[in-house]
């Protein structure tokens, strides 16, 4: 009889099981932190640049076929502005929940003055760089976002994961060149994106042949590395305010497909969670993207076509997770210090947090540079990001997979307004 090969998902789950508890059991050692640092983390390092290495080539080769394969302006043009559109009411609605939850819950309360100060003191030198970055932004014109799109230097662009904006816009200018020449000149320049495409596709399942070994050594060093158990505890109510936004986010994408595609969420969580899990033990969307596109296009039944051209794009502009943790950190950082915000104030917040989180680059970490300006905005002291820091790193985790879910959703949705067939066939995931 066949042995049946254990589910890639469940491998990371198990992976990531194991991280905790061996880490758990060398932290009873003097040496066991300093030993997880030296020869355990540095292979879950390897394992994310791997998937960063790919992450350009795999929006290159996938949006220009992707928008090649279209073979129509106008179907693109119709395809971009759902997808667009989509994105925006998902973040808005996201905001939204995040503002209501923490008005009711009001975390910031539970926030006393002796652990306000402490926090303070111990990370108020990590505060002052991300605030000094995030002034650098604020500083710049208004349209300074839609200047940063249209790169000088496709090569230089193609050198940083953080430009992935860049790149997407020189994949669909390429793209919708291969379109307009003639079908005869576009042949072997499409042939050779599709090769292309395959190769980056086949190495993707090479390095998620590691993913289980690399989510380990990632989640092993985060337990090493992390705060005491005084600050988790602290900021509890913070956490479980957050975290009850994200599910309640996860809850209406699944209802969502529902109405739009007739797909159970069964169906939905099933097809999506190896990428899910990937997520939570990178905290990037852009790490996990060629992951995501997988499942989307084998499991979830997305055609290519759709797959291709909505995820890229959305591992970069839409941050649901993002921007609903961007609005519950800054009331709370505002209940902290005694803070009452008005309406007008947090309606600001809902428009802040969803442009911010346009912005965001698809990296860990990068929703705090972009917190700053939702502080900012709404007139909060900046150096309350030191009262968060503690907890961020594992918050940022989750609000991946929300993000990550948030694009496979869309996707889904947007094929069914297209009304674009399948092509691939369902696999049992």
């Amino acid at each position: 009889m066949k042995d049946k090969k254990i589910a890639l998902h469940w491998q990371i789950l198990i992976g990531m099981a194991a991280g905790v508890v061996v880490a758990l059991l060398l932290s009873n050692f003097s040496w066991g932190p300093q030993f997880i640092r030296d020869w355990i983390k540095p292979f879950g390092t390897i394992f994310i640049n791997c998937l960063k290495l790919i992450a350009v080539p795999l929006i290159l080769a996938s949006l220009i076929k992707g928008v090649s394969d279209l073979k129509d302006i106008s179907k693109l043009s119709k395809m971009g502005t759902r997808t667009i559109a989509t994105f925006i009411i998902t973040t808005v609605l996201a905001v939204s929940i995040g503002l209501v939850l923490v008005n009711i819950i009001k975390p910031g309360n539970a926030i006393s003055e002796e652990t306000r100060t402490e926090l303070l003191i111990s990370y108020s030198n990590d505060a002052s760089k991300r605030i000094s970055v995030a002034k650098e932004q604020e500083e710049s014109g208004p349209l300074q976002a839609l200047e940063d799109i249209v790169p000088d230097n496709i090569f230089y662009a193609a050198s940083y994961n953080t430009s992935m904006l860049q790149v997407i816009f020189f994949a669909i200018l390429f793209g919708i060149g291969l379109i307009l020449i003639p079908k005869k000149s576009a042949k072997p320049v499409k042939k050779f994106f599709d090769g292309f495409n395959d190769v980056i596709l086949k190495i993707i399942d090479l390095i998620m042949a590691a993913a289980p070994y690399g989510v380990f050594a990632l989640l092993a060093a985060l337990v090493v590395e992390s705060p005491s158990s005084d600050l988790f505890s602290a900021l509890a109510l913070y956490v479980i305010t957050v975290l009850l936004g994200l599910a309640c986010i996860l809850g209406i994408y699944a209802v969502i497909v529902w109405l739009y595609t007739r797909k159970t969420p069964a169906f939905f969580f099933k097809g999506i969670a190896p990428a899910q899990l990937l997520a939570f033990s990178t905290s990037s969307s852009a790490a996990t993207l060629p992951v995501t596109m997988e499942r989307v296009e084998k499991y979830l039944n997305v055609p290519k076509e759709v797959a291709s051209f909505v995820l890229p794009i959305g591992a970069t502009i839409n941050m649901d997770g993002t921007s609903l943790y961007q609005a519950v950190a800054a009331v709370f950082i505002a209940q902290a210090f005694g803070m009452d915000l008005s309406l007008t104030t947090q309606l600001g917040i809902i428009a802040t947090a969803t442009l911010a989180s346009i912005g965001s680059a698809a990296v860990p970490g990068a929703g705090m540079v972009m917190l700053v300006i939702v502080l900012a905005q709404a007139g909060i002291p900046e150096t309350g990001l030191a009262l968060i820091f503690a907890i961020d790193r594992p918050l940022d985790m989750c609000r991946t997979v929300i993000n990550i879910s948030g694009d496979a959703a869309v996707s889904m949705i947007v094929a069914c307004k297209m009304k674009v067939p399948a092509t691939t066939e369902t696999t049992n995931p």
